[in-house]
């Protein structure tokens, strides 16, 4: 159902169930899936794809040109996945010639003032709180959680199933399965409530906390901690999850237990 004063550029491509509701605007070289609501006041700029079954609320600024002064006009996309829900005045920006791509997963949820930079990746089923700050080139894996008012800084890598505190300042990458808080920001545990929600076994998270003991609450290095990881705990998907993304982090990781 498209409403009355609603502007859609004639090369989109939008479901014939899609709802649009009065004045907004959808540009050129936009697709839209069957079943999305689309709120009054939304603009959606070229390069954008939303999935099916999305719905995204009043005020929204889907895919406009990334706020880098880097950027040269090159053709580049929004993507958002299936189930997702975009809340008021959220605004993603489209991608840099980096990669081309600013991706938001499916099922995942971006609260009201939400904003999500050039070239970041969004996993599925992430809920990312209320006037959230994400600057370009982060990466927030799977069913990660990232607390109201937080910032991000550029090039910072949130892994699956962590939980940010609101109001942190992220800095340095947050491994999965933990929760940080703290300024600066720390670990604070591991997220068990949260996995056990995700039908994660009582094993699998004792696993998880003795790998963050050595990792995170000895005074070995991380390199001599993860040695240690390799050669007494046995190989798993949640162990070697973590041993690799602290491997292969180029900003560092956050520190560990502060009192």
């Amino acid at each position: 159902m498209i409403s009355n004063f609603v502007q859609i550029h004639p090369n989109s491509k939008i479901a014939d169930n899609v709802t649009v509701e009065a004045f907004t605007t959808i540009h050129e070289n936009v697709e839209v899936g069957e079943g999305t609501w689309i709120g009054s006041n939304v603009t959606i700029y070229p390069g954008a794809r939303v999935g099916k079954n999305c719905r995204i609320f009043p005020g929204a600024v889907i895919s406009a040109i990334p706020q880098d002064l880097k950027f040269k006009g090159e053709d580049s996309l929004v993507e958002i996945g299936d189930n997702t829900t975009i809340r008021e005045c959220v605004t993603i920006n489209r991608g840099t010639i980096d990669k081309k791509t600013t991706k938001i997963g499916s099922n995942c949820l971006l609260m009201a003032y939400v904003h999500v930079a050039h070239d970041c990746i969004i996993g599925n089923n992430v809920i990312i709180a209320n006037t959230v700050q994400i600057a370009g080139h982060v990466n927030v894996d799977d069913w990660a959680f990232i607390g109201g008012s937080s910032a991000i800084h550029q090039f910072v890598k949130i892994g699956m199933h962590s939980m940010v505190s609101g109001g942190s300042l992220v800095r340095k990458d947050v491994p999965p399965f933990t929760k940080a808080a703290r300024e600066p920001l720390s670990y604070a545990g591991v997220n068990s409530l949260g996995l056990r929600r995700r039908g994660f076994s009582s094993e699998a998270i004792n696993q998880i906390q003795e790998v963050y003991r050595l990792l995170f609450l000895n005074s070995m290095n991380n390199s001599r901690a993860l040695e240690e990881i390799e050669v007494n705990l046995p190989a798993t998907k949640e162990r070697d999850e973590i041993v690799n993304f602290i491997r292969s982090s180029e900003r560092g990781v956050m520190k560990g237990y502060i009192q």
